[in-house]
């Protein structure tokens, strides 16, 4: 028989798997089973009743945290050169065009967010095959294809969200640190899960969101009561 760690004695006496909890009731209790070493990143996951091989049950958006992601998010601007200075001036770490397109092409992503012109998306776009499957292409439904490429800039380092659902129709989406209060943590999840609840497709039915679960890196999930979130 497996071990049972100190830790996970403790997380076992203070958590009812069966349970589910309000959100900030959620919040508080992530705090106490969280015993990473490292300040952990705090996931929602939210099951919904859609079926995501439909176009017309997609449920894709941004949203904008109201205590943003407690850490630093790297972003590279690809734009024109009289785009450079606006987007430096942003914050963003990485700046240019061709020299960055030929470092992606060679596997360089050291990034967390790649924000472009719809001048350049030619270019941009033949990186697809590197940057689509880690999540990275830009998208103008995200906002990372824009001319007012500084403005976008602001908004990611500032906690911006882009979150998609997937194959198994579930949004996942980090909404903060584990050291943010549990009002803090509340406030972001909120905020998440009503932007998906306002994206609701209209050909969806029956119970929309069908699950939602708060956890740190590597905590266990813990059950929100969806019924007192919307339907």
């Amino acid at each position: 028989m497996a071990r049972v760690s100190k830790n996970r004695k403790a997380v076992i006496a203070k958590y009812n798997l069966e349970k589910e909890y309000s959100l900030i009731d959620a919040a508080k209790m992530l705090k106490d089973i969280t015993f990473t070493k490292f300040d952990a990143s705090v996931d929602v996951d939210i099951r919904l009743g859609v079926d995501p091989k439909k176009s017309d049950q997609m449920v894709r958006g941004v949203v904008s945290l109201p205590h943003g992601l407690g850490k630093v998010v790297r972003v590279l601007v690809l734009c024109s050169p009289d785009k450079e200075q606006e987007a430096k001036d942003a914050g963003a770490e990485h700046v240019g065009l061709d020299e960055y397109i030929k470092k992606i092409e060679g596997g360089w992503t050291d990034i967390d967010v790649i924000i472009t012109m719809p001048t350049v998306m030619a270019k941009v776009g033949k990186l697809g095959k590197v940057l689509g499957p880690r999540g990275l292409m830009p998208n103008p439904k995200s906002g990372t294809v824009t001319l007012e490429v500084g403005k976008a800039v602001k908004e990611v380092k500032a906690g911006k969200v882009d979150f998609k659902i997937d194959k198994q129709g579930i949004v996942h989406a980090s909404i903060g640190k584990a050291s943010f209060s549990p009002e803090m943590i509340k406030d972001n999840a909120a905020e998440l899960i009503n932007m998906v609840v306002k994206l609701k497709p209209s050909s969806s039915k029956g119970t929309y969101l069908q699950s939602v679960a708060l956890s740190t890196t590597m905590s266990p999930g813990i059950r929100i009561d969806s019924g007192s979130l919307g339907s």
